[in-house]
């Protein structure tokens, strides 16, 4: 409809979809425009954007789903056939990317298909028209930029970030720090009109802290979210009244475009990364250290079992790093439980406060036979930190961690026993958040549960070695006048020890040399 040549200025403006058919063979000659639900889902949710039924847009999409052409080139060439005063901005991780499709918007709008079309409506001025920006002859004008770089002192009717996060930087802290400041702080206060601009992001996912995360926390945004294979736990339906038309677990978004043999690859080379950005869900996947099916609940825990509370500790309250005491029973049997979980974003005193009555809870409901460990971190305010919660808890049996190692080293010995099916957890309301945190570990935005759970699991873990230690000692004392040592040693070093004895030997060697230290 009204894409036939004609007179310009007789032309209706079509839908965005019907747009982008038109204009596709003059930016991609010779390439068939392959038909795709996706690729209507932008359309239509861009155009909600445009009149003003969206404000917020978030959408998540695999790479090479034409994202950026549909956002940053054919969109804005679309709404100024009819909203030319309309100012935009554009922003990646790299200019050149926002320069890449600045220019592609440009020459779009300078072609013959355009101009034969709606030339008559606006024009690009020729004193302002360089790559990075341009403006039209009705007073709106695209410009592209950066995260963090110019422009931030420009007032826009649409901000949008294409792939503001930079895949390679995913793991860094303040990479990734750096980019939501920049979205909450320096755009959020470049809207031209309160009443009517518009923010659109578009991104595969990359880390569960990326700009997307960080948007869907807040809850202000609308998200189309689009994995590659379908999965129907996570459709959802749009508040245009979109749901994704797939009905089978599986089913591909493109499969006219994307095998099955084409994913598989991509989900080798893609390895870890590969259920962030295809299926926009950034937990590690099979690459994980923890998976959900690992975990079963039971209804009670033995009540002879021995019992660990470990405290990871932070100190900011209403925000930040939580802090966390996670309670693990070991039976008799050899199978841990992960029984409580107290967990909160407090201030130093409220936690301390918080400590102190988790510990007379735990005294009396088993008769005190719960041992406290707190994690010491590294340097000296970490070991101030720690001493002072061992003071104060000074009436319970309380010792300190200190911890030199990697969280996933740490928590490694704690993966293995679940894959086995020999952690449990007690059904309780945290189980959800405590399994959702493992899943994600080590890309997810917090690790004090799993933290907490592996410094209990690891010394649980110690107290059986050294029962079995000293079950060995008894054994080779009958035949050792002193039940001493000696002879577990001896066999060890003519190489008659069995292996598992042997690293039981080393790992209490090594115990008593770390606590020597302290």
């Amino acid at each position: 409809m009204g894409l036939e040549t004609g007179t310009a200025g007789q032309i209706p403006r079509p839908s965005l979809r019907e747009f982008v058919s038109g204009a596709w063979s003059t930016l991609e000659p010779g390439i068939e425009l392959l038909p795709s639900f996706h690729v209507d889902a932008i359309c239509q949710h861009l155009e909600a954007v445009s009149d003003g039924r969206i404000r917020r847009l978030l959408i998540n999409v695999p790479p090479g789903s034409m994202k950026s052409l549909l956002v940053a080139v054919f969109w804005p060439a679309w709404e100024w056939i009819e909203s030319p005063g309309i100012r935009w901005m554009f922003a990646s991780y790299a200019e050149r990317l926002s320069v890449r499709d600045s220019v592609r918007c440009r020459d779009l709008i300078r072609s013959d298909w355009y101009q034969g079309r709606w030339g008559d409506r606006y024009q690009i001025k020729d004193d302002q028209n360089v790559k990075v920006k341009f403006e039209n002859t009705r007073t709106g004008w695209r410009m592209a930029t950066s995260v963090a770089g110019v422009g931030t002192g420009e007032r826009v009717d649409r901000i949008v970030a294409d792939d503001a996060n930079n895949v390679v930087e995913r793991e860094s802290e303040p990479r990734r720090a750096a980019v939501i400041d920049w979205w909450s702080r320096s755009m959020s206060t470049r809207d031209r009109d309160p009443a009517t601009s518009a923010r659109v992001i578009v991104a595969q996912r990359v880390h569960q802290e990326d700009l997307s995360g960080f948007c869907l926390e807040s809850g202000d945004y609308e998200h189309l979210m689009i994995p590659m294979e379908y999965e129907s736990s996570r459709s959802r339906v749009t508040s245009i009244g979109w749901k994704d038309p797939r009905t089978e677990d599986g089913e591909l978004m493109c499969p006219n475009r994307f095998m099955p043999a084409d994913v598989e690859r991509m989900k080798r080379e893609l390895a870890v990364d590969a259920t962030g950005q295809l299926q926009q869900d950034p937990r590690p996947g099979d690459a994980g250290m923890f998976k959900a099916e690992w975990f079963s609940t039971v209804d009670a825990v033995p009540a002879e079992a021995e019992r660990i509370r470990y405290w990871d500790k932070a100190g900011t309250a209403g925000g930040g790093a939580y802090s966390c005491g996670v309670l693990v029973a070991r039976s008799s049997d050899g199978v841990y439980y992960v029984q409580d979980v107290v967990r909160g974003q407090w201030s130093p005193g409220d936690r301390n406060r918080i400590m102190l009555q988790t510990a007379a809870f735990d005294h009396e409901q088993f008769q005190g036979r719960v041992t406290i460990w707190v994690e010491q971190e590294p340097g000296s305010g970490g070991k101030e930190s720690a001493q002072e919660s061992v003071r104060q808890l000074s009436q319970h049996p309380v010792y300190l961690d200190r911890v030199s190692t990697s969280k996933e080293t740490r928590a490694h010995p704690l993966s293995t026993q679940a894959q086995c099916g020999n952690v449990k957890l007690l059904k309780a309301a945290w189980n959800r958040d405590f399994v959702n945190e493992l899943i994600f570990f080590p890309r997810g935005k917090y690790a004090d549960q799993v933290d907490a759970a592996s410094g209990a699991y690891s010394k649980l873990a110690a107290n059986a070695s050294s029962t079995m230690m000293g079950e060995l000692i008894c054994a080779y004392g009958e035949e050792s006048p002193g039940g001493d040592d000696r002879l577990l040693r001896e066999a060890r070093e003519d190489g008659t020890l069995h292996p598992v004895f042997a690293d039981i030997l080393d790992h209490m060697e090594g115990r008593v040399v770390a606590e020597d230290d302290d």
